[in-house]
């Protein structure tokens, strides 16, 4: 073994070591690290040394890979290398349903847009986003987007489960059973993964502002009966995903704390109490009428433009100088013809995944 692997691999000990007594120190209740079979360890990293690439191969996609101990192997690429970039380390992983991936790490300044000046952003060009489930995301333009919907990989995963249960655990058959459910989590992860990025591109692209709540997703698990859906929505991933499509697009992407938006009047600042199911947004102050998460998405809009010191007026605010809108029904409808019943556009998932955008093609 490459003596640089060696060294990569106490240096992630000893990282996750240090991780677990920051989790401590913090008051999470955390156990000790688990050893991890020869199986189990799926990944070796090159660091500096011990790898080449030759791209010289007569054919754009495909790369010769030659590693320290192991010799040379043929790739495909996911996208060229830069000609100018130095490469400093290369990551080998084998993912549970067999399939092998070489992630290499370029020292490269590609060329990005810059992201325009406070002064010169405008209401109009940010948009306020609430996180949810019933929809994905609601925006502070009256776009809303629906979660994926994951029932068919929800019951491929189920009945290969089945399968790999009446399997002699060990067999050949055992093994052919646990790749095929592997396989069936490794689509749904790529989907899941697939429809945020195109999401974040779209509002990236769209935008020279975006504000997100900053959701304890860790808190909300060990708290929420609801934990299945909430991991399902992948909260996380999707704020770090708007984050660095931001960088690259040159578009502002700030988040907030959620506390108090779905329950703060974004026209009066008046707080009322409502429980989870209660979709619509009533205030008792100023009686402005809204859908709870388009509330919740110009109380995200304001605080954004508060942390990063854009020039607003509250009553210009999108929606808050209109008349009073028709609350949603608690029940969501999956048709784009629903959306004249509703104070939002209503997106599919789909049709984000299919052609890369969040917004309605239908007309208000």
């Amino acid at each position: 073994m490459n003596s640089k692997c060696l060294q990569m691999a106490v240096r992630r000990i000893f990282s996750s070591l240090s991780v677990l007594k920051s989790l401590k120190s913090k008051g999470y209740n955390v156990g000790k690290l688990k050893w991890k079979s020869p199986r189990e360890y799926r990944s070796i990293v090159f660091n500096q040394s011990g790898f080449d690439v030759d791209s010289n191969t007569g054919r754009t996609e495909h790369a010769t890979l030659e590693l320290s101990k192991i010799g040379p192997m043929d790739v495909d690429y996911h996208r060229p290398l830069p000609e100018d970039g130095n490469i400093k380390e290369v990551r080998l992983k084998e993912e549970k349903s067999g399939k092998w991936y070489a992630s290499v790490v370029v020292d490269h300044d590609p060329e990005h847009p810059e992201k325009p000046a406070v002064e010169d952003i405008r209401l109009e060009d940010t948009a306020g986003i609430d996180l949810g489930i019933l929809k994905f995301v609601h925006d502070s333009d009256g776009n809303a987007v629906t979660p994926l919907d994951e029932s068919e990989d929800r019951e491929r995963i189920e009945k290969r489960h089945r399968a790999l249960s009446r399997k002699q655990h060990g067999s050949n058959n055992w093994e052919k059973a646990r790749v095929k459910l592997a396989e069936a989590y490794e689509r749904l992860a790529n989907k899941r993964k697939d429809f945020i990025e195109k999401l974040a591109h779209s509002y990236t692209t769209q935008y020279d502002a975006v504000f997100l709540e900053k959701l304890n997703v860790r808190e909300m698990l060990e708290q929420d009966s609801n934990g299945r859906n909430i991991a399902s929505m992948s909260w996380s991933e999707a704020i770090k995903t708007f984050e660095r499509h931001g960088n690259k697009n040159g578009c502002h992407v700030v988040t907030v704390p959620p506390e108090g938006t779905p329950k703060r009047c974004a026209r009066c600042d008046v707080e009322s109490d409502k429980a989870l199911w209660v979709c619509e947004h009533s205030c008792p102050g100023c009686g402005f009428e809204a859908d709870r998460d388009e509330n919740a998405s110009y109380n995200v809009q304001k605080l954004g433009m508060d942390k990063l010191g854009v020039d607003y007026e509250v009553d210009a605010v999108v929606g808050l100088g209109e008349a009073e809108s028709t609350p949603a029904e608690t029940a969501l409808p999956s048709g784009a013809d629903v959306n004249d019943e509703l104070s939002f556009r209503l997106v599919p998932a789909k049709r984000v995944v299919e052609t890369g955008s969040h917004e309605s093609p239908d007309p208000w």
